[in-house]
Protein backbone atom coordinates (compact mmCIF):
# COMPACT_ATOMS: atom_id res chain seq x y z
CA UNK A 1 0.00 0.00 0.00
CA UNK A 2 2.83 2.35 0.92
CA UNK A 3 4.55 1.77 -2.48
CA UNK A 4 1.31 2.50 -4.27
CA UNK A 5 0.93 5.69 -2.28
CA UNK A 6 4.45 6.78 -3.16
CA UNK A 7 3.78 5.94 -6.84
CA UNK A 8 0.60 8.02 -6.83
CA UNK A 9 2.38 10.97 -5.27
CA UNK A 10 5.14 10.72 -7.89
CA UNK A 11 2.64 10.74 -10.74
CA UNK A 12 0.80 13.71 -9.23
CA UNK A 13 4.13 15.53 -8.85
CA UNK A 14 4.98 14.87 -12.50
CA UNK A 15 1.55 16.04 -13.60
CA UNK A 16 1.83 19.14 -11.44
CA UNK A 17 5.29 19.93 -12.83
CA UNK A 18 4.03 19.39 -16.38
CA UNK A 19 1.12 21.71 -15.74
CA UNK A 20 3.49 24.39 -14.45
CA UNK A 21 5.75 23.98 -17.52
CA UNK A 22 2.76 24.15 -19.88
CA UNK A 23 1.42 27.21 -18.12
CA UNK A 24 4.76 28.98 -18.41
CA UNK A 25 5.12 27.79 -22.02
CA UNK A 26 1.58 28.89 -22.74
CA UNK A 27 2.26 32.41 -21.50
CA UNK A 28 5.49 32.57 -23.47
CA UNK A 29 3.75 31.12 -26.54
CA UNK A 30 1.20 33.93 -26.46
CA UNK A 31 3.95 36.53 -26.28
CA UNK A 32 5.99 34.85 -29.00
CA UNK A 33 2.93 34.20 -31.14
CA UNK A 34 1.89 37.85 -31.02
CA UNK A 35 5.34 38.95 -32.18
CA UNK A 36 5.23 36.46 -35.08
CA UNK A 37 1.71 37.57 -35.96
CA UNK A 38 2.73 41.23 -36.05
CA UNK A 39 5.69 40.55 -38.34
CA UNK A 40 3.61 38.37 -40.70
CA UNK A 41 0.87 41.01 -40.82
CA UNK A 42 3.40 43.72 -41.65
CA UNK A 43 5.01 41.53 -44.34
CA UNK A 44 1.61 40.82 -45.91
CA UNK A 45 0.73 44.54 -45.91
CA UNK A 46 4.01 45.42 -47.65
CA UNK A 47 3.47 42.70 -50.26
CA UNK A 48 -0.06 44.01 -50.86
CA UNK A 49 1.43 47.43 -51.69
CA UNK A 50 4.01 45.85 -53.97
CA UNK A 51 1.77 44.70 -56.85
CA UNK A 52 0.18 48.08 -57.74
CA UNK A 53 3.59 49.75 -57.50
CA UNK A 54 5.04 47.27 -60.01
CA UNK A 55 2.03 47.71 -62.31
CA UNK A 56 2.36 51.49 -62.09
CA UNK A 57 6.01 51.34 -63.16
CA UNK A 58 7.43 52.70 -59.88
CA UNK A 59 10.52 50.50 -59.39
CA UNK A 60 12.01 52.56 -56.51
CA UNK A 61 8.82 52.46 -54.44
CA UNK A 62 8.33 48.78 -55.28
CA UNK A 63 11.86 48.01 -54.12
CA UNK A 64 11.16 49.80 -50.83
CA UNK A 65 7.96 47.83 -50.21
CA UNK A 66 9.73 44.58 -51.02
CA UNK A 67 12.62 45.39 -48.66
CA UNK A 68 10.12 46.08 -45.87
CA UNK A 69 8.32 42.78 -46.51
CA UNK A 70 11.65 40.97 -46.60
CA UNK A 71 12.67 42.40 -43.20
CA UNK A 72 9.45 41.35 -41.44
CA UNK A 73 9.31 37.92 -43.09
CA UNK A 74 12.90 37.15 -42.09
CA UNK A 75 12.17 38.08 -38.46
CA UNK A 76 9.02 35.92 -38.40
CA UNK A 77 11.05 32.99 -39.71
CA UNK A 78 13.75 33.58 -37.08
CA UNK A 79 11.20 33.61 -34.26
CA UNK A 80 9.59 30.35 -35.44
CA UNK A 81 12.87 28.59 -36.18
CA UNK A 82 14.20 28.05 -32.63
CA UNK A 83 13.67 25.46 -29.87
CA UNK A 84 10.95 27.55 -28.18
CA UNK A 85 8.69 27.35 -31.22
CA UNK A 86 9.52 23.67 -31.68
CA UNK A 87 8.28 23.04 -28.12
CA UNK A 88 5.08 24.99 -28.71
CA UNK A 89 4.40 23.08 -31.95
CA UNK A 90 4.45 19.79 -29.97
CA UNK A 91 2.01 20.95 -27.28
CA UNK A 92 -1.41 19.26 -27.58
CA UNK A 93 -4.16 21.33 -29.18
CA UNK A 94 -1.86 24.29 -29.95
CA UNK A 95 0.62 22.28 -32.02
CA UNK A 96 -1.30 22.37 -35.31
CA UNK A 97 -1.68 26.14 -35.17
CA UNK A 98 1.99 26.62 -34.33
CA UNK A 99 3.03 24.34 -37.20
CA UNK A 100 0.91 26.29 -39.68
CA UNK A 101 2.18 29.65 -38.40
CA UNK A 102 5.74 28.36 -38.74
CA UNK A 103 4.96 27.25 -42.29
CA UNK A 104 3.58 30.70 -43.12
CA UNK A 105 6.68 32.39 -41.70
CA UNK A 106 8.99 30.12 -43.68
CA UNK A 107 6.92 30.64 -46.85
CA UNK A 108 6.92 34.44 -46.44
CA UNK A 109 10.69 34.49 -45.96
CA UNK A 110 11.29 32.27 -49.00
CA UNK A 111 8.84 34.28 -51.13
CA UNK A 112 10.41 37.63 -50.32
CA UNK A 113 13.88 36.19 -50.90
CA UNK A 114 12.78 34.91 -54.33
CA UNK A 115 11.18 38.23 -55.26
CA UNK A 116 14.26 40.14 -54.10
CA UNK A 117 16.47 38.01 -56.36
CA UNK A 118 14.11 38.57 -59.30
CA UNK A 119 14.00 42.32 -58.62
CA UNK A 120 17.79 42.62 -58.44
CA UNK A 121 18.35 40.54 -61.58
CA UNK A 122 15.65 42.36 -63.57
CA UNK A 123 16.48 45.91 -62.48
CA UNK A 124 18.80 46.63 -65.48
CA UNK A 125 16.11 45.49 -67.93
CA UNK A 126 13.36 47.47 -66.23
CA UNK A 127 15.33 50.74 -66.28
CA UNK A 128 16.27 51.02 -69.95
CA UNK A 129 13.93 53.87 -70.88
CA UNK A 130 16.94 56.09 -71.56
CA UNK A 131 18.85 53.42 -73.46
CA UNK A 132 19.25 54.01 -77.17
CA UNK A 133 17.47 51.67 -79.54
CA UNK A 134 20.80 50.59 -81.01
CA UNK A 135 21.59 48.88 -77.69
CA UNK A 136 18.97 46.16 -78.19
CA UNK A 137 21.78 43.62 -78.09
CA UNK A 138 22.56 44.82 -74.56
CA UNK A 139 18.92 44.28 -73.57
CA UNK A 140 19.04 40.75 -74.94
CA UNK A 141 22.20 40.07 -72.92
CA UNK A 142 20.38 41.32 -69.81
CA UNK A 143 17.49 38.97 -70.53
CA UNK A 144 19.96 36.11 -70.94
CA UNK A 145 21.26 36.83 -67.43
CA UNK A 146 17.75 37.11 -65.95
CA UNK A 147 16.44 33.84 -67.46
CA UNK A 148 18.14 31.38 -65.04
CA UNK A 149 17.16 33.54 -62.04
CA UNK A 150 13.52 33.44 -63.13
CA UNK A 151 13.66 29.70 -63.79
CA UNK A 152 15.10 29.10 -60.31
CA UNK A 153 12.39 31.33 -58.84
CA UNK A 154 9.65 29.19 -60.43
CA UNK A 155 11.21 26.04 -58.95
CA UNK A 156 11.55 27.58 -55.48
CA UNK A 157 7.97 28.89 -55.49
CA UNK A 158 6.68 25.41 -56.36
CA UNK A 159 8.63 24.05 -53.39
CA UNK A 160 7.24 26.76 -51.10
CA UNK A 161 3.68 26.02 -52.21
CA UNK A 162 4.17 22.28 -51.68
CA UNK A 163 5.60 22.69 -48.16
CA UNK A 164 2.92 25.16 -47.08
CA UNK A 165 0.20 22.86 -48.43
CA UNK A 166 1.58 20.11 -46.15
CA UNK A 167 0.85 22.17 -43.00
CA UNK A 168 -2.40 21.56 -41.07
CA UNK A 169 -5.35 23.09 -42.90
CA UNK A 170 -7.76 22.90 -39.94
CA UNK A 171 -6.18 24.53 -36.88
CA UNK A 172 -9.51 25.44 -35.22
CA UNK A 173 -8.54 29.08 -35.76
CA UNK A 174 -10.55 30.46 -38.67
CA UNK A 175 -8.34 33.51 -39.17
CA UNK A 176 -5.21 31.36 -39.38
CA UNK A 177 -6.85 28.87 -41.74
CA UNK A 178 -7.96 31.71 -44.00
CA UNK A 179 -4.45 33.20 -43.96
CA UNK A 180 -3.02 29.84 -45.05
CA UNK A 181 -5.55 29.52 -47.90
CA UNK A 182 -4.91 33.12 -49.00
CA UNK A 183 -1.16 32.50 -49.05
CA UNK A 184 -1.59 29.32 -51.12
CA UNK A 185 -3.85 31.11 -53.61
CA UNK A 186 -1.37 33.97 -53.92
CA UNK A 187 1.53 31.61 -54.54
CA UNK A 188 -0.43 29.77 -57.23
CA UNK A 189 -1.35 33.07 -58.95
CA UNK A 190 2.23 34.28 -58.85
CA UNK A 191 3.78 31.09 -60.17
CA UNK A 192 1.93 31.27 -63.52
CA UNK A 193 3.08 34.77 -64.55
CA UNK A 194 6.55 34.06 -63.21
CA UNK A 195 6.80 30.96 -65.40
CA UNK A 196 5.70 33.02 -68.41
CA UNK A 197 8.35 35.62 -67.55
CA UNK A 198 11.00 32.90 -67.23
CA UNK A 199 10.03 31.37 -70.57
CA UNK A 200 9.96 34.82 -72.20
CA UNK A 201 13.44 35.65 -70.92
CA UNK A 202 14.71 32.33 -72.24
CA UNK A 203 12.96 32.71 -75.63
CA UNK A 204 13.51 36.33 -76.64
CA UNK A 205 17.33 36.39 -76.99
CA UNK A 206 17.57 33.51 -79.49
CA UNK A 207 14.30 34.33 -81.26
CA UNK A 208 15.30 37.98 -81.71
CA UNK A 209 18.60 36.98 -83.30
CA UNK A 210 21.07 37.36 -80.46
CA UNK A 211 23.28 34.68 -82.01
CA UNK A 212 22.41 35.37 -85.66
CA UNK A 213 19.65 36.47 -88.02
CA UNK A 214 16.20 34.91 -87.70
CA UNK A 215 13.33 35.15 -90.21
CA UNK A 216 9.64 34.46 -89.57
CA UNK A 217 6.47 34.38 -91.63
CA UNK A 218 4.39 37.35 -90.39
CA UNK A 219 0.64 36.92 -90.94
CA UNK A 220 -1.81 39.82 -90.72
CA UNK A 221 -5.18 38.24 -89.97
CA UNK A 222 -8.42 39.90 -91.04
CA UNK A 223 -10.83 38.73 -88.39
CA UNK A 224 -13.79 40.35 -90.15
CA UNK A 225 -13.73 36.97 -91.96
CA UNK A 226 -13.35 34.45 -89.16
CA UNK A 227 -10.85 31.60 -89.13
CA UNK A 228 -9.92 29.24 -86.33
CA UNK A 229 -6.79 31.18 -85.31
CA UNK A 230 -8.58 34.51 -85.68
CA UNK A 231 -9.12 35.58 -89.26
CA UNK A 232 -8.32 35.16 -92.93
CA UNK A 233 -4.69 36.01 -93.74
CA UNK A 234 -5.16 39.18 -95.79
CA UNK A 235 -1.49 40.18 -95.95
CA UNK A 236 1.85 38.77 -94.95
CA UNK A 237 5.52 39.67 -94.71
CA UNK A 238 8.83 38.25 -93.62
CA UNK A 239 9.87 39.43 -90.17
CA UNK A 240 13.64 39.73 -89.77
CA UNK A 241 15.29 39.79 -86.33
CA UNK A 242 19.01 40.48 -86.14
CA UNK A 243 20.64 41.06 -82.72
CA UNK A 244 17.43 42.57 -81.41
CA UNK A 245 16.70 44.79 -84.40
CA UNK A 246 13.30 44.16 -85.97
CA UNK A 247 12.37 44.80 -89.61
CA UNK A 248 9.63 43.59 -91.92
CA UNK A 249 10.61 42.54 -95.43
CA UNK A 250 8.60 41.61 -98.52
CA UNK A 251 5.14 42.84 -97.45
CA UNK A 252 2.52 41.39 -99.78
CA UNK A 253 -1.21 40.84 -100.11
CA UNK A 254 -2.51 37.30 -99.70
CA UNK A 255 -2.37 36.87 -103.48
CA UNK A 256 1.44 36.95 -103.23
CA UNK A 257 1.53 33.38 -101.86
CA UNK A 258 0.56 30.84 -104.49
CA UNK A 259 -1.34 27.63 -103.87
CA UNK A 260 0.82 24.52 -103.74
CA UNK A 261 -0.09 21.57 -105.96
CA UNK A 262 0.66 19.23 -103.04
CA UNK A 263 0.19 19.55 -99.26
CA UNK A 264 3.14 21.29 -97.59
CA UNK A 265 2.42 19.82 -94.15
CA UNK A 266 1.04 16.54 -92.78
CA UNK A 267 -1.03 17.05 -89.62
CA UNK A 268 -2.46 13.55 -89.47
CA UNK A 269 -5.71 11.81 -90.45
CA UNK A 270 -8.00 13.72 -88.05
CA UNK A 271 -6.89 17.03 -89.58
CA UNK A 272 -7.32 15.68 -93.11
CA UNK A 273 -10.83 14.35 -92.40
CA UNK A 274 -11.97 17.57 -90.77
CA UNK A 275 -10.43 20.19 -93.08
CA UNK A 276 -9.71 18.36 -96.32
CA UNK A 277 -6.53 18.28 -98.45
CA UNK A 278 -6.84 21.92 -99.54
CA UNK A 279 -6.12 23.25 -96.04
CA UNK A 280 -2.45 22.27 -96.34
CA UNK A 281 -2.12 23.69 -99.88
CA UNK A 282 -3.69 27.18 -99.91
CA UNK A 283 -3.47 30.26 -97.71
CA UNK A 284 -7.18 31.09 -97.63
CA UNK A 285 -8.13 27.93 -95.69
CA UNK A 286 -4.81 27.26 -93.98
CA UNK A 287 -5.94 28.35 -90.51
CA UNK A 288 -9.39 26.80 -90.09
CA UNK A 289 -8.08 24.92 -87.06
CA UNK A 290 -7.70 26.87 -83.79
CA UNK A 291 -4.37 25.05 -83.18
CA UNK A 292 -1.89 27.74 -84.25
CA UNK A 293 1.11 25.43 -84.92
CA UNK A 294 -0.92 23.75 -87.70
CA UNK A 295 -1.42 27.05 -89.54
CA UNK A 296 2.16 28.20 -88.88
CA UNK A 297 3.65 25.04 -90.37
CA UNK A 298 1.48 25.46 -93.49
CA UNK A 299 2.40 29.15 -93.90
CA UNK A 300 6.12 28.51 -93.63
CA UNK A 301 5.79 25.50 -95.91
CA UNK A 302 4.02 27.53 -98.60
CA UNK A 303 6.62 30.29 -98.43
CA UNK A 304 9.57 27.92 -98.50
CA UNK A 305 8.17 26.05 -101.49
CA UNK A 306 7.69 29.33 -103.35
CA UNK A 307 10.89 31.15 -102.35
CA UNK A 308 13.28 28.25 -101.68
CA UNK A 309 14.34 29.98 -98.44
CA UNK A 310 13.95 28.45 -94.99
CA UNK A 311 12.18 30.26 -92.16
CA UNK A 312 12.63 29.94 -88.40
CA UNK A 313 8.96 30.16 -87.50
CA UNK A 314 5.79 32.21 -87.80
CA UNK A 315 4.07 35.12 -86.04
CA UNK A 316 0.45 36.24 -86.41
CA UNK A 317 -1.36 39.39 -85.33
CA UNK A 318 -4.53 41.28 -86.30
CA UNK A 319 -5.83 44.87 -86.40
CA UNK A 320 -6.70 44.78 -82.69
CA UNK A 321 -3.10 43.78 -81.99
CA UNK A 322 -1.88 46.63 -84.21
CA UNK A 323 -4.02 49.03 -82.15
CA UNK A 324 -2.23 47.88 -78.99
CA UNK A 325 1.16 48.39 -80.65
CA UNK A 326 0.15 51.86 -81.82
CA UNK A 327 -0.50 52.72 -78.19
CA UNK A 328 3.25 52.29 -77.71
CA UNK A 329 4.57 53.77 -80.94
CA UNK A 330 2.10 56.62 -81.31
CA UNK A 331 0.26 57.41 -84.58
CA UNK A 332 1.84 56.63 -87.93
CA UNK A 333 1.37 58.70 -91.08
CA UNK A 334 0.58 57.19 -94.49
CA UNK A 335 1.76 58.64 -97.81
CA UNK A 336 -0.70 61.43 -98.46
CA UNK A 337 -0.87 62.48 -94.80
CA UNK A 338 -3.61 60.24 -93.33
CA UNK A 339 -2.88 59.22 -89.75
CA UNK A 340 -3.40 55.70 -88.41
CA UNK A 341 -3.94 55.65 -84.66
CA UNK A 342 -4.75 53.27 -81.84
CA UNK A 343 -8.34 54.49 -82.02
CA UNK A 344 -9.01 54.14 -85.77
CA UNK A 345 -6.87 51.27 -87.09
CA UNK A 346 -9.44 48.50 -86.46
CA UNK A 347 -12.33 50.37 -88.09
CA UNK A 348 -10.09 51.66 -90.89
CA UNK A 349 -8.80 48.22 -91.93
CA UNK A 350 -11.83 46.02 -91.19
CA UNK A 351 -14.77 48.24 -92.19
CA UNK A 352 -13.96 51.60 -93.77
CA UNK A 353 -11.44 50.26 -96.29
CA UNK A 354 -14.19 48.17 -97.94
CA UNK A 355 -16.43 51.26 -98.25
CA UNK A 356 -13.65 53.53 -99.48
CA UNK A 357 -12.04 51.19 -102.02
CA UNK A 358 -14.51 49.04 -104.00
CA UNK A 359 -11.65 47.75 -106.19
CA UNK A 360 -10.03 44.82 -104.26
CA UNK A 361 -6.60 45.50 -105.77
CA UNK A 362 -6.65 49.15 -104.66
CA UNK A 363 -7.90 48.18 -101.22
CA UNK A 364 -5.14 45.59 -100.77
CA UNK A 365 -2.52 48.19 -101.67
CA UNK A 366 -3.97 50.51 -99.04
CA UNK A 367 -3.92 47.79 -96.39
CA UNK A 368 -0.29 46.99 -97.26
CA UNK A 369 0.58 50.67 -96.75
CA UNK A 370 -1.03 50.53 -93.28
CA UNK A 371 0.83 47.35 -92.39
CA UNK A 372 4.08 48.82 -93.69
CA UNK A 373 3.74 52.04 -91.70
CA UNK A 374 3.05 50.17 -88.46
CA UNK A 375 5.91 47.75 -89.19
CA UNK A 376 8.36 50.64 -89.67
CA UNK A 377 7.32 52.06 -86.30
CA UNK A 378 7.60 48.69 -84.56
CA UNK A 379 11.14 49.18 -83.16
CA UNK A 380 9.88 52.14 -81.11
CA UNK A 381 7.64 49.75 -79.18
CA UNK A 382 10.72 48.05 -77.71
CA UNK A 383 12.28 51.24 -76.32
CA UNK A 384 10.47 51.12 -72.95
CA UNK A 385 10.10 47.61 -71.47
CA UNK A 386 8.00 48.89 -68.55
CA UNK A 387 5.40 50.15 -71.05
CA UNK A 388 5.84 47.21 -73.45
CA UNK A 389 5.30 44.36 -70.98
CA UNK A 390 1.67 45.10 -69.99
CA UNK A 391 0.71 45.71 -73.62
CA UNK A 392 2.33 42.44 -74.70
CA UNK A 393 0.61 40.73 -71.79
CA UNK A 394 -2.77 41.91 -73.05
CA UNK A 395 -1.98 40.91 -76.63
CA UNK A 396 -0.93 37.43 -75.50
CA UNK A 397 -3.93 37.03 -73.21
CA UNK A 398 -6.35 37.88 -76.03
CA UNK A 399 -4.33 35.87 -78.60
CA UNK A 400 -3.69 39.05 -80.63
CA UNK A 401 -0.18 37.71 -81.11
CA UNK A 402 0.68 34.04 -81.63
CA UNK A 403 4.12 32.59 -82.24
CA UNK A 404 5.50 29.27 -83.49
CA UNK A 405 9.17 28.29 -83.71
CA UNK A 406 10.78 25.62 -85.86
CA UNK A 407 13.43 25.13 -83.16
CA UNK A 408 12.32 22.32 -80.85
CA UNK A 409 13.45 23.70 -77.48
CA UNK A 410 11.85 27.07 -78.20
CA UNK A 411 8.61 25.53 -79.41
CA UNK A 412 8.31 23.43 -76.24
CA UNK A 413 8.38 26.64 -74.19
CA UNK A 414 5.95 28.40 -76.54
CA UNK A 415 3.55 25.45 -76.49
CA UNK A 416 2.97 25.70 -72.75
CA UNK A 417 2.22 29.45 -72.86
CA UNK A 418 -0.83 31.28 -74.29
CA UNK A 419 1.36 32.92 -76.97
CA UNK A 420 1.84 29.52 -78.60
CA UNK A 421 -1.86 29.30 -79.52
CA UNK A 422 -1.85 25.57 -78.81
CA UNK A 423 -5.08 23.58 -78.57
CA UNK A 424 -4.17 21.78 -75.33
CA UNK A 425 -4.36 18.01 -75.20
CA UNK A 426 -4.48 17.67 -71.39
CA UNK A 427 -7.57 16.18 -69.74
CA UNK A 428 -10.01 18.33 -67.81
CA UNK A 429 -13.17 20.38 -68.39
CA UNK A 430 -12.95 22.33 -71.63
CA UNK A 431 -15.32 24.34 -73.82
CA UNK A 432 -14.01 26.16 -76.88
CA UNK A 433 -16.24 27.94 -79.41
CA UNK A 434 -14.72 28.25 -82.89
CA UNK A 435 -16.46 29.85 -85.88
CA UNK A 436 -15.22 29.78 -89.47
CA UNK A 437 -16.82 32.01 -92.08
CA UNK A 438 -18.35 29.94 -94.87
CA UNK A 439 -19.95 32.77 -96.84
CA UNK A 440 -16.79 34.48 -98.06
CA UNK A 441 -17.87 37.94 -96.87
CA UNK A 442 -16.59 40.24 -94.14
CA UNK A 443 -19.61 40.24 -91.84
CA UNK A 444 -17.84 38.75 -88.82
CA UNK A 445 -16.85 42.33 -87.99
CA UNK A 446 -20.43 42.55 -86.65
CA UNK A 447 -20.58 39.13 -84.95
CA UNK A 448 -21.49 39.01 -81.24
CA UNK A 449 -20.74 35.85 -79.25
CA UNK A 450 -21.54 34.60 -75.78
CA UNK A 451 -20.79 31.27 -74.12
CA UNK A 452 -22.04 29.87 -70.79
CA UNK A 453 -20.31 26.73 -69.49
CA UNK A 454 -22.30 25.18 -66.64
CA UNK A 455 -20.53 22.35 -64.81
CA UNK A 456 -22.55 20.08 -62.56
CA UNK A 457 -21.30 18.09 -59.55
CA UNK A 458 -19.19 14.96 -60.05
CA UNK A 459 -20.89 11.65 -59.37
CA UNK A 460 -19.69 8.14 -60.12
CA UNK A 461 -16.64 9.36 -62.00
CA UNK A 462 -18.72 11.52 -64.37
CA UNK A 463 -20.07 15.03 -64.57
CA UNK A 464 -23.05 16.43 -66.49
CA UNK A 465 -22.42 19.81 -68.06
CA UNK A 466 -24.18 22.18 -70.44
CA UNK A 467 -22.69 24.67 -72.89
CA UNK A 468 -24.96 27.45 -74.14
CA UNK A 469 -23.83 29.54 -77.12
CA UNK A 470 -25.54 32.61 -78.54
CA UNK A 471 -24.51 34.18 -81.85
CA UNK A 472 -25.87 37.47 -83.19
CA UNK A 473 -25.42 38.97 -86.66
CA UNK A 474 -25.42 42.64 -85.61
CA UNK A 475 -24.97 43.97 -89.15
CA UNK A 476 -26.18 47.60 -89.54
CA UNK A 477 -29.25 48.38 -91.63
CA UNK A 478 -27.47 50.65 -94.12
CA UNK A 479 -26.35 49.27 -97.46
CA UNK A 480 -22.85 47.76 -97.26
CA UNK A 481 -20.41 47.07 -100.10
CA UNK A 482 -21.12 43.86 -101.98
CA UNK A 483 -17.62 42.60 -101.17
CA UNK A 484 -18.62 42.67 -97.48
CA UNK A 485 -22.07 41.09 -97.86
CA UNK A 486 -21.42 38.84 -100.88
CA UNK A 487 -21.96 35.09 -100.55
CA UNK A 488 -19.56 32.68 -102.23
CA UNK A 489 -21.19 29.47 -100.96
CA UNK A 490 -22.76 27.55 -103.83
CA UNK A 491 -25.63 25.99 -101.90
CA UNK A 492 -27.49 29.18 -100.98
CA UNK A 493 -27.65 31.37 -104.06
CA UNK A 494 -30.73 33.22 -102.79
CA UNK A 495 -30.11 35.12 -99.56
CA UNK A 496 -30.92 38.34 -97.78
CA UNK A 497 -28.22 41.00 -98.13
CA UNK A 498 -26.27 40.98 -94.90
CA UNK A 499 -26.99 37.34 -94.07
CA UNK A 500 -24.05 35.25 -92.91
CA UNK A 501 -23.12 31.57 -92.97
CA UNK A 502 -20.90 30.17 -90.24
CA UNK A 503 -19.31 26.79 -89.59
CA UNK A 504 -19.77 26.63 -85.81
CA UNK A 505 -17.80 24.14 -83.71
CA UNK A 506 -17.70 23.33 -80.01
CA UNK A 507 -14.49 21.73 -78.77
CA UNK A 508 -15.14 19.60 -75.68
CA UNK A 509 -12.87 18.08 -73.07
CA UNK A 510 -11.03 14.78 -73.56
CA UNK A 511 -13.24 11.78 -72.92
CA UNK A 512 -16.47 13.78 -73.00
CA UNK A 513 -19.45 13.37 -75.30
CA UNK A 514 -22.56 15.32 -76.25
CA UNK A 515 -25.77 13.54 -75.24
CA UNK A 516 -28.08 16.08 -76.88
CA UNK A 517 -27.73 19.24 -78.99
CA UNK A 518 -30.39 21.88 -79.56
CA UNK A 519 -30.72 24.82 -81.96
CA UNK A 520 -33.11 27.54 -80.78
CA UNK A 521 -34.64 24.99 -78.37
CA UNK A 522 -35.23 22.21 -80.91
CA UNK A 523 -33.12 19.05 -81.09
CA UNK A 524 -30.64 19.02 -83.95
CA UNK A 525 -28.15 16.68 -85.56
CA UNK A 526 -24.46 17.53 -85.27
CA UNK A 527 -21.29 16.40 -86.98
CA UNK A 528 -18.99 14.58 -84.53
CA UNK A 529 -15.25 14.71 -85.21
CA UNK A 530 -11.98 14.73 -83.29
CA UNK A 531 -8.94 17.03 -83.15
CA UNK A 532 -5.92 16.67 -80.84
CA UNK A 533 -7.86 14.29 -78.55
CA UNK A 534 -10.77 16.75 -78.26
CA UNK A 535 -14.25 15.75 -79.41
CA UNK A 536 -15.55 18.40 -81.84
CA UNK A 537 -19.26 19.03 -82.51
CA UNK A 538 -20.10 21.13 -85.57
CA UNK A 539 -23.00 22.53 -87.56
CA UNK A 540 -23.55 25.05 -90.36
CA UNK A 541 -25.51 28.04 -89.12
CA UNK A 542 -27.31 30.67 -91.19
CA UNK A 543 -27.73 34.09 -89.57
CA UNK A 544 -30.09 36.63 -91.14
CA UNK A 545 -29.38 40.35 -90.60
CA UNK A 546 -30.03 41.19 -86.95
CA UNK A 547 -30.80 37.57 -86.08
CA UNK A 548 -29.66 35.82 -82.89
CA UNK A 549 -29.46 32.04 -82.65
CA UNK A 550 -28.86 29.81 -79.65
CA UNK A 551 -27.03 26.49 -79.47
CA UNK A 552 -27.13 24.20 -76.44
CA UNK A 553 -25.01 21.13 -75.85
CA UNK A 554 -25.62 18.69 -73.00
CA UNK A 555 -22.40 16.83 -72.20
CA UNK A 556 -21.20 13.96 -70.07
CA UNK A 557 -17.60 14.57 -69.03
CA UNK A 558 -15.06 12.67 -66.93
CA UNK A 559 -15.02 13.85 -63.31
CA UNK A 560 -12.15 16.25 -62.76
CA UNK A 561 -11.17 18.84 -60.16
CA UNK A 562 -8.99 20.72 -62.64
CA UNK A 563 -10.04 24.29 -63.41
CA UNK A 564 -12.12 24.56 -66.60
CA UNK A 565 -10.47 25.98 -69.72
CA UNK A 566 -12.52 28.23 -72.02
CA UNK A 567 -10.22 29.60 -74.76
CA UNK A 568 -11.57 32.54 -76.75
CA UNK A 569 -11.12 32.90 -80.51
CA UNK A 570 -9.67 36.38 -81.27
CA UNK A 571 -12.32 38.12 -83.37
CA UNK A 572 -13.18 41.82 -83.61
CA UNK A 573 -15.74 41.89 -80.82
CA UNK A 574 -14.92 40.22 -77.51
CA UNK A 575 -16.73 37.06 -76.49
CA UNK A 576 -18.87 37.23 -73.34
CA UNK A 577 -17.91 34.16 -71.33
CA UNK A 578 -19.40 32.81 -68.10
CA UNK A 579 -18.35 29.66 -66.21
CA UNK A 580 -20.84 28.31 -63.66
CA UNK A 581 -19.64 25.60 -61.28
CA UNK A 582 -22.14 23.92 -58.96
CA UNK A 583 -20.95 22.68 -55.57
CA UNK A 584 -19.89 19.06 -55.38
CA UNK A 585 -16.52 17.50 -54.79
CA UNK A 586 -14.54 16.54 -57.88
CA UNK A 587 -11.23 14.62 -57.72
CA UNK A 588 -8.07 16.49 -58.65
Amino acid sequence: MRSRSRGGKARRAVLLASAVVLTIAGGWSVHLGLRVRDHLTAAAAALTRLEPLVSAGAPASAAGALAEARLHAAEARRLTGGPDWWLISHVPFAGDAATTVGGLAWAADELTDVLTGVQEAGAPFMTVTDRALNDMQGQLATLDAVAPVLSDAVTRLARVESRLRATPADTRLNTLDEARNTALSGLARLRGPLRIAADTAALLPPMLGKEGTRRYFLAFQTNAEARGTGGLVGAFGILKADRGRIAVERLSADTGLVTSPVPVADHGPDFLRRYGPGAARMLSVSNLSPHFPYAAAIWTGLWERQSRTRLDGAVATDPVGLAYLLRLTGPVTLPGGEQVTEGNVVDLTERLAYVRYPDPAVRKRFLIRVAGAVSEALPRAFSDPMALLPVLGRMVGERRIQVWSRHGAEQRLLARAPIGGVLPSRPGPFAGLVVNNSAGGKLDYYLDRSLDYELGPCQGGLRSSTVRIRLTNDVPKEVLPSYVTGRLDLFRRQHLPGSNLLWVSLYGGRGGQVTEARLDGARMAILREKERFHPVYSTMLELAPGQSRSLEFDLTEPASGKPPLVPVQPLVRPQRTRVIQHPGGCPL
